[in-house]
């Protein structure tokens, strides 16, 4: 694996990097998006006032890659400058992943890690397993770009909002019982089949149930759509005057005023609404539905960009295939709150070989170290300005700043201010099972 050093660092040091940034219309506009302010600081670009600003990518990915400048000198003088993606620097410099991590995934960092500002609803959405992944990158290379499967974390920056799951069966009756338009969209046989079963009827029987009432919802016609949801905001509008509506039913109206007429707006009844304060994390294994809904958050994930879509989104869908991928498992999801690793820093960890996340807030004047590990990672300063250190080099460090740090080196950090950072590497289970 020893590969020659084409670049004029080396191999033990930090490299500062040049991130992508992505422009879907439901990110935050402006200076409102915080994902604007660190593109704009780490790229030294203008925001532009109206235009979205919805994801910050960093990592080897194709459709949003990161860069480092590499500069060669000559009799003392430049010759010039120009970008190097990281994903071909590690290409040729596969040791900066370390063995186990190259052994397993080959020579690219095998986690994307972005930070998200989302204005409006994201749309219901799940990923497929590595299996699927195969299958629909061969059938479709245009729409499905890669073939790898896509379990993802989302740690919340601000309060953060999203739909993650299917209710469990006591939820969805009062649901069925109390949404006479989704009885309309799904007809009343298996609307009451639902009604008279319980948990005893077994989970896979419950399972199959709810995916023949989901998948008849999802499947209905225009028409028939743009009909009941109308129907479904006139009343909620009535019912409003003589009640308080529950959060849910202000959201589906929410919702309506985003994409009108969708089927997705409907279909948020049927998924668990959670709101995860700063701090606290929430992961999703492959096709599990969800949509992030409002706020700013970090957000990491196995290296692929495949999402099967089927509402809130004027983007193409995939309603039958994402119907048939789900696994139709009920209840509320797991939060995550993380766990300390020294009094600054707090770890992430999910179930998923690829990642694990920390965060990190360093009072003024304070020190820490984070210890060699075995694989590679990325640092993102979000806020204050400090110092990392490395055996060999100091680097002056400051929001928006983002670096790769390559396997077993140990890093110092002090700070010049409260210092608040995120970093991404992959699981310390993955090796602590090997």
């Amino acid at each position: 694996m020893d590969a020659e050093f084409n670049h004029p660092y080396h191999h033990a040091q930090l490299l500062r990097l040049r991130c992508s940034v992505q422009n879907y219309n439901w990110g935050k506009t402006g200076t409102d998006s915080h994902v604007a302010r660190l593109f704009a600081l780490n790229s030294g670009s203008k925001i532009e006032l109206d235009k979205p600003y919805a994801e910050f990518w960093v990592g080897t990915h194709e459709s949003g890659p990161s860069f480092l400048l590499e500069s060669g000198v000559e009799n003392g003088a430049p010759i010039g400058s120009q970008f190097i993606t990281l994903k071909d620097w590690i290409a040729k410099n596969p040791n900066v992943l370390g063995n186990k991590v190259f052994d397993k995934w080959g020579s690219d960092l095998p986690f994307l890690f972005k930070v998200l500002s989302v204005a409006k609803a994201l749309s219901i959405q799940a990923h497929p397993d590595k299996e699927l992944a195969k299958m629909l990158h061969k059938l479709q290379p245009d729409v499905y770009k890669d073939d790898n499967h896509k379990p993802e974390m989302a740690l919340a920056i601000t309060e953060f909002e999203a739909l993650c799951g299917f209710i469990g069966l006591k939820e969805l009756k009062v649901v069925i019982h109390n949404v006479p338009e989704i009885v309309e969209l799904v007809g009343s046989t298996d609307a009451n089949q639902l009604l008279h079963m319980n948990e005893q009827d077994g989970e896979e029987k419950v399972k199959s149930v709810l995916r023949s009432i989901f998948t008849q919802l999802m499947s209905a016609s225009k028409e028939m759509t743009t009909k009941v949801i109308s129907k479904l905001k006139n009343r909620l509008h009535m019912e409003s005057q003589v009640r308080q509506l529950t959060d849910k039913e202000q959201l589906v109206l929410q919702l309506e005023k985003q994409y009108p007429a969708d089927i997705g707006v409907i279909s948020a009844f049927f998924f668990n609404y959670v709101k995860l304060n700063p701090g606290e994390a929430l992961y999703l294994g492959a096709n599990e539905p969800h949509a992030y809904l409002y706020g700013d958050c970090i957000e990491c994930m196995a290296t692929s960009d495949n999402v099967v879509r089927a509402g809130l989104t004027p983007k193409p869908r995939d309603v039958q295939i994402l119907c048939s991928m789900l696994t139709y498992k009920q209840g509320f999801p797991e939060i995550l709150k993380g766990f300390p690793l020294s009094p600054y820093t707090t770890r992430y960890l999910p179930p998923f070989d690829e990642f694990e996340v920390d965060r990190c807030v360093l009072p003024w004047k304070a020190s820490t170290v984070f210890p060699a590990v075995p694989g590679p990672s990325v640092f993102v300063i979000t806020g204050g300005e400090g110092k990392m250190l490395t055996g060999s080099s100091t680097e002056v460090v400051n929001e928006g700043d983002v670096l790769f740090a390559p396997a077993n080196i140990e890093i110092g950090i002090t700070t010049a201010s409260e210092l608040h950072l995120y970093r991404a590497g992959v699981s310390s289970r993955f090796f602590q099972f090997l």
